[in-house]
């Protein structure tokens, strides 16, 4: 039996950068906080939080821990932004309270960032496609200069109606379903709407996707590995899901409960940008000597 990774499975670079960072920074000494996970990986957050790393889960508990330390206190901690970038008057609040405040939102991400608050501040209107309540999409939003849309799926798509006499720039999501997006981009533009494309799906995120649904197609059975809260991992499961009928969604090898007919040939293996290697080939591993 043949068992296949997905090429480009596991770690992004901009998850990379961000773990590395982290690790970095722990070896100063001083305090260090995250403000929120630094990427959507259960396991990877237990390993940094067991080496002292604390996670702040929101703005409200952000303000809590300013009013709890004093200002030398927080001159020496370090607050780590997430690869997932946060709202602009977050990272402004942090930096004005005195924190070491040390930027580790993916480059790609960063650059949505930078088009929308230019385009934003021109008058134009800004439609971001993605989940409303992803960490990326809040801090997407939190950069623009007036109001912004969000939407994720065909039929909110065949509904919108953008503010009259607005120009119409589109982005999305990095780890968004590009086929999805795609769809979505044409039903804008088949409603003749005044529409300016910005396709910010990061060339990783593309890849990975299209090359996990050429593994599906041929596979037996296809396990995909990824956080339970990771955008990314969920969308190649769903990818997975349209040609393998026998997917398996795990997010440690403890979840991994595989059931094979014996005329199985192929095993297909992909993972989310912030899967760890070290966790694929335990699965790769499991996978080679147990069937």
């Amino acid at each position: 039996m043949e068992i296949r990774l997905v090429a480009g499975a596991g770690f992004c670079f901009g998850v990379k950068r961000a773990v590395d960072i982290v690790y970095e920074q722990i070896q100063t000494g001083k305090t260090i906080y995250t403000y929120g996970p630094i990427v959507n990986n259960e396991e990877v957050v237990k390993e940094l939080t067991d080496q002292g790393v604390r996670v702040i889960e929101s703005r409200r508990e952000l303000e809590r821990l300013a009013d709890r330390d004093s200002p030398a206190a927080r001159r020496e901690a370090t607050v780590i932004i997430r690869a997932h970038g946060v709202p602009r008057e977050v990272q402004q609040y942090m930096e004005q309270k005195g924190w070491e405040v040390i930027d580790t939102t993916c480059p790609f991400v960063k650059r949505i960032h930078r088009t929308v608050e230019e385009k934003s501040s021109r008058g134009e209107h800004i439609l971001v496609v993605g989940s409303p309540e992803h960490p990326e999409i809040q801090g997407i939003v939190g950069w623009c200069n007036g109001p912004v849309d969000v939407l994720e799926t065909l039929e909110e798509a065949e509904k919108y109606v953008p503010p009259e006499g607005k120009k119409l720039v589109v982005v999305a999501q990095t780890t968004f379903n590009y086929n999805k997006f795609q769809t979505i981009v044409e039903i804008l533009k088949k409603k003749g709407y005044n529409v300016s494309i910005v396709n910010t799906i990061c060339n990783a995120t593309e890849d990975r996707q299209r090359e996990t649904r050429e593994v599906a197609a041929n596979a037996d059975a296809m396990i995909v590995i990824g956080g339970k809260h990771s955008s990314n991992a969920t969308k190649l499961y769903e990818i997975c899901r349209e040609v393998c009928d026998n997917t398996y969604f795990i997010q440690t090898l403890d979840d991994l409960h595989l059931e094979l007919p014996k005329s199985a040939r192929l095993v297909g293996i992909t993972a989310g940008a912030s899967t760890p290697n070290k966790l694929i080939e335990e699965v790769q591993n499991y996978v080679r000597i147990n069937f």
